[in-house]
Parts: structure tokens; sequence; C-alpha cells
């Protein structure tokens, strides 16, 4: 059987990446999800290697001189990113490891991992995305214009995305199994199952060995 697939989704704050992923996981027992790594203080209801890794600010910057982090960012005085021990625990026996990550972020684990499929996940307009944002009331109006005008700049980075998604409001059900539709058939490429053509021989030679 041919390795899981390295599945990055991306969007813009607002899109329901946190929703789909959830759905994705209700739909289908194939997928595991990569914990990020962080140096920001945990919340009281984080539990530690569940929502995040937690870590101080020395660890993480160790971590990033010595290859361990494939890809992070600083948001707020705080690093977020992925552990590169994240990646290779859990992508393993055929699993679909999800990783959930900003567009440069996902801009470094294609650089690293070519065969990785990338998604971009877009509300169906720019209204949609606002009405989101301002409908949460967990933002100022300062952020969220903030989180709007990043969300300009985003989505001009689609075109270095393999696919991309809609994720329509009371659909996230459908956008999930169309990311699950998608995985299905990168799996079956042909590049990513060149095994078969020795396994098929080698079928053959031990026939003809042993009519």
């Amino acid at each position: 059987m041919n390795d899981g697939i390295l599945l990055v989704i991306s969007g813009p704050a607002g899109t329901g990446k946190g929703t789909v992923i959830a759905e994705l996981n209700k739909l289908s027992s194939d997928f595991a999800y990569s914990v990020s790594a962080t140096t920001r203080t945990p919340r009281p209801t984080d539990v530690d290697g569940v929502n995040y890794h937690f870590m101080p600010r020395a660890e993480f910057e160790r971590m990033i001189a010595t290859g361990e982090v494939v890809e992070h960012t600083e948001y707020c005085g705080n690093y977020y990113g992925t552990l590169r021990r994240e990646i290779e625990a859990k992508h393993a026996g055929g699993m679909n490891l999800i990783l959930e990550v900003e567009v440069r972020g996902a801009a470094n684990i294609k650089r690293k991992y070519p065969d990785c499929v990338t998604v971009f996940l877009l509300p169906p307009d720019y209204a949609t995305l606002e009405g989101r944002l301002r409908g949460r009331g967990t933002d100022t109006a300062s952020d969220i214009e903030k989180r709007l005008n990043r969300a300009l700049e985003e989505v001009r980075c689609l075109p270095q995305y393999d696919y991309v998604v809609f994720n329509r409001d009371g659909r996230c059900a459908e956008a999930a199994a169309e990311i699950i539709g998608i995985v299905r058939s990168e799996r079956s490429r042909t590049q990513r199952n060149l095994d078969l053509i020795g396994d098929f021989i080698e079928s053959h030679r031990q026939k003809t060995q042993n009519p």
C-alpha cells in the first residue's frame, strides 16, 4: 500500500477550517491531525499535546536552528510552527496527515515535502467572510479589519495551491467530502503507486515458479 497523503489546509480566518476538519474526521477514520507547537501561554482549557505542544521560547528557537521545526511563524510575540517529529510519527502506515497552516507555512512545507497536497479553503465570497468574522463577537472592529485585509492578501496566494474548496454556510460536510475525494484521487495517482509494477511482475514470477 502506498503512503498516506500529507494534506495541507489553509485559508483566511473565518473560513471555517477547524469546522471542516472536524467534519472530515467524522466522515473518515483515515486521517490524523498534526498538533502544532507554540510558545504562547496555555489557556485554562488547553491540553498540552492536544491543542498545542507548549514549550519555552528558547526551546522553540533551538528546534528551529536544528531543523526540527518544519515551518513556523511569529504572531503577537509568540512562535507557532510544525514539528518534524509530529509529521514523522503520524504520517506512517497509510494514514493521511492534516496540517492546518497559514499560507507562508504552506509554501515552506511544499518545498520540503513536494508530494504534499495543498488545499485552499474559501467562503463563497468576501461578504460571507466578513459576516462570519463580525458574527463571532469575539474580535474588535480593528481586529476584524486586519483579518479582512489579511484575507485579501492570502487569497492572492491561491495559484500556489493544488486545489480550492468552498465552505458554504451550513454545508461544511460537503466541503469535507470534497476534500476526502481529493485525497482518494491523489492516492490513486500513478506516480504514488509505481511499486505496483514490481509487485505485479513478482506475482507473475512466483506463479511461473509454482504453477
